[in-house]
């Protein structure tokens, strides 16, 4: 093969994808801060998964940009390589267009790396995203029972996927989203949650730190102590075992359990519940970014 003429198709492709890419990305930037808003911000509330739908969004864009990159690159590199680059390098050194290629090879390798990762992040994130519909769909339907329903809430420590308020106590709900296995099972050992066949394990550390930093905003505001049940969901395993009276365990199934975890003592007061409402509706408006 010619050399000379591929250096220079893949010179010129490749000139062409970076503002073809360049445009793209410059488009999303300013569609993203000078696109309108929410047409009724303080009316609309966050879904349930609404970072994950977001995130979701992102990334499907990014992998659009990079595989209609690839395209052109391609198309291009046929059109130039057919229609005689060669002259672009005519008369250069062999060994000089071998470093260009070998450029434009490592080019290629890396936003082909890209490319994967982004996929494989897409994938993550969609997996998360249907994770945290399925349970909030599903507490939106018990509603009416055990109170209202937020959801992205923020806190100083993470975001709690879900929040439950009502007379009958407040709950936390956050979800672990991983690929179930037919007869999967998942059980609660101290501050780890592992999942069988396999011994493999995820810490809810940063769970608790999230539903306790709640429990001191709330003490701040009612000027006393408001028990915020921890619920973990796991969409899609068995739960083998309840061992322990900080945490919930349940699955999709078998959410509405959670309605029958109460304590007298954790009873919310009227005032209580409409001043905590106040707060939350306030915080998990669609367009309100900040705690």
């Amino acid at each position: 093969m010619d050399i000379e003429n591929i250096s220079g198709a893949a010179t010129v492709a490749l000139t062409s994808t970076l503002v073809f890419v360049l445009i793209a990305k410059s488009w999303q930037v300013i569609n993203r801060v000078v696109g309108p808003g929410p047409s009724f911000p303080d009316s609309i509330m966050r879904e349930a998964a609404q970072r994950f739908r977001d995130e979701f969004d992102r990334l499907s864009r990014v992998q659009s940009i990079y595989l209609s990159a690839g395209l052109v690159f391609l198309v291009l590199f046929a059109a130039a390589y057919i229609l005689n680059a060669e002259r672009l390098f005519a008369g250069y050194p062999v060994w000089q267009l071998h470093i260009l290629l070998a450029a434009l090879s490592a080019g290629a390798v890396l936003v082909a790396y890209r490319l994967v990762t982004t996929v494989l992040a897409r994938q993550q994130v969609r997996l998360k995203r249907d994770a945290n519909i399925a349970i909030g769909h599903q507490l939106q339907r018990m509603a009416n029972n055990i109170g209202r329903v937020y959801h992205d809430v923020e806190t100083s420590s993470g975001v709690i996927d879900h929040l439950v308020i009502g007379q009958g106590g407040a709950y936390a709900i956050n979800v672990i989203s991983r690929r179930g296995r037919r007869k999967g099972q998942v059980e609660l050992i101290n501050n780890d949650v592992i999942f069988t066949p396999g011994g493999i394990s995820e810490s809810i550390v940063n769970i608790a730190a999230s539903t306790a930093s709640l429990e001191r905003e709330f003490r701040r505001l009612l000027d006393h102590r408001v028990r915020v049940r921890s619920v973990i969901a796991i969409p899609g395993w068995n739960i083998e075992t309840q061992n322990s009276n900080e945490h919930l365990l349940v699955n999709e199934r078998n959410l509405p359990m959670l309605g029958g975890w109460k304590d007298p003592a954790d009873y919310l007061l009227d005032d209580d519940v409409d001043a905590l409402h106040g707060l939350l509706t306030s915080r998990c408006k669609l367009g309100t970014n900040s705690k």
